[in-house]
């Protein structure tokens, strides 16, 4: 009888659960959703007792018509840089404050001001910022007093399902690595950080490796789940990280490119990856002993999708693909700059906004959209630079739904001068990923390597030196327009 993994994708507009036999093949998957309550400009909230719905809702679903008695583990990969308290019994005692949420800005400052940019980098492997745990437990902390003193354990996500599933208070070094508290070489809870943000030690859950069982299936909550009472519940990690796993991204030196709302380059070292110019970021691994380095852009797939709006109503995205077919590379020279919602990497800045360059009368609605896709491929390669600067990049996996486009993926490709592989399930890097760290947690399989029982990569596609001629003509304008825009930037946020 056929054994099964469940993978659940816990995100920020709902959870997919995706169940996976043991030999690779996705049985079905099933999203549940649920919503982000935003206020007072850049407060971001969730309520953490909808994830549980959704996980219970979704992990029956997928389950539908197979025996639950033959899923043998579960695990996540879930949103990071969230905050949720809860008591000694797991109870929140609050909603979660999300990854979106901004208003630990002070608290970032303070932070900055007490360690220093450049130590805090050294330690965590992260700029300082409000998105992260830490920061927003500080402001907790100052502006909800009563709350923190009757906190006994700050959660993520998954963390919390997993309290809920098992009864145990954890967290992986992946997850642990997006709070700005974990010091990255040693894997412990930074004392200098923790010391400087005047945050307790105690009030952190206990660290485990991401293929870590973190318990089992409580009787308690079986009926709810839909799982059988002592199924394993494998820890699981940040999407992020996981997400390197389901790109066939685990041997060192090996990178690729996610192209979805967002964009980013990760990769895998077995050193953590320190950038002088910070750049890029780094994270705790999923896979035990290894680090994922990660650059992000903010407006990948999401500024393909404004320019759809604006100009290409009605229009498919194969359509549109079609579209920049007719357009030669460069676009007749119209540059766009994809800092439609700030930017993350390379700029970190958050006043940043798009903007079209070089408009001339011969601009049609194909240069247009093909200018959107390079612009987003410059950016990336501003990105990639940081890692060249370290390491040999010639070959890289694609994934993401931007991954489908054929011309897509050529345009990245002749950007960036580098060889991609597309897999077969470009959409499904975080379930895949979540499914091998389970079987991996349970023993199921022998080592991360099985990755390859769920993936093919049939596509391949290489540089076009002609294209690359062109593209090295605009690069450098594109880094510069920046450069001349960046003081506009401020004045505009002003507005």
């Amino acid at each position: 009888m056929e054994q099964f993994l469940i993978a659940h994708d816990l995100g920020t507009s709902g959870n997919k659960a995706t169940l996976f036999t043991t030999t690779g093949k996705l049985v079905r998957s099933y999203t549940a959703s649920y919503d982000v309550h935003f206020f007072h400009g850049n407060y971001a909230e969730q309520d953490p007792e909808n994830w549980w719905d959704a996980v219970c809702e979704a992990t029956k679903a997928v389950l539908d018509g197979e025996d639950p008695k033959q899923v043998v583990g579960m695990s996540f990969s879930a949103q990071m840089q969230g905050c949720l308290v809860v008591d000694k019994h797991g109870n929140p005692l609050r909603d979660s404050m999300i990854w979106a949420d901004q208003r630990a800005v002070k608290e970032a400052e303070q932070l900055e001001k007490t360690i220093g940019t450049d130590r805090i980098y050294q330690i965590t492997g992260h700029r300082v910022s409000a998105s992260y745990s830490i920061e927003k437990l500080m402001w907790l902390k100052k502006n909800e007093p009563e709350t923190y003193e009757k906190t006994y354990k700050m959660l993520q996500a998954k963390d919390y399902i997993i309290q809920r599933a098992t009864g145990n208070f954890v967290t992986d070094y992946s997850d642990a690595s997006g709070t700005q508290a974990l010091d990255l070489r040693k894997l412990q809870w930074s004392d200098e950080i923790l010391e400087a943000a005047g945050i307790d030690k105690e009030k952190l859950p206990e660290l485990k490796k991401s293929t870590d069982v973190a318990g089992y299936i409580q009787d308690r909550v079986a009926g709810e789940i839909g799982l059988p009472a002592g199924t394993p519940v494998v820890c699981g990690g940040g999407d992020g990280p996981v997400s390197a796993v389901g790109a066939a991204c685990i041997g060192d030196g090996e990178f690729y490119l996610t192209f979805g709302t967002s964009a980013w380059i990760g990769g895998t070292t077995t050193e953590p990856f320190i950038d002088k110019d910070k750049t890029v970021f780094c994270f705790a691994h999923v896979i035990p002993g290894k680090y994922m380095p990660c650059g992000t852009m903010q407006a990948a797939g999401s500024s393909y999708a404004y320019i759809r709006r604006a100009l290409c109503d009605g229009m498919s995205y194969d359509e549109m693909n079609q579209l920049i077919e007719k357009s030669p590379a460069g676009a007749q020279n119209l540059l766009f700059l994809p800092y439609m919602l700030g930017e993350r990497s390379p700029r970190w800045n958050p006043d940043t906004s798009a903007a079209f360059l070089g408009i001339k009368p011969e601009h049609e609605k194909k240069d247009y959209v093909r200018a959107v896709i390079e612009g987003i491929a410059m950016n990336m390669e501003l990105i990639l630079q940081a890692y060249r600067k370290q390491a040999k990049i010639e070959n890289m996996n694609l994934t993401g739904g931007g991954a489908k486009g054929q011309i897509v993926a050529q345009i990245l490709s002749d950007v960036l001068n580098v060889k991609f592989r597309m897999p077969d399930c470009v959409e499904s890097a975080t379930a895949i990923g979540a499914a091998v760290v389970a079987g991996v947690g349970v023993g199921v399989f022998e080592s991360f390597d099985e990755v390859k029982r769920f993936l093919k990569f049939e596509k391949e596609v290489e540089p076009n030196q002609a294209n690359q001629a062109e593209y090295g003509k605009l690069k450098p304008i594109f880094d510069q327009a920046y450069h001349c825009l960046e003081p506009l930037y401020k004045e505009m946020a002003k507005l």
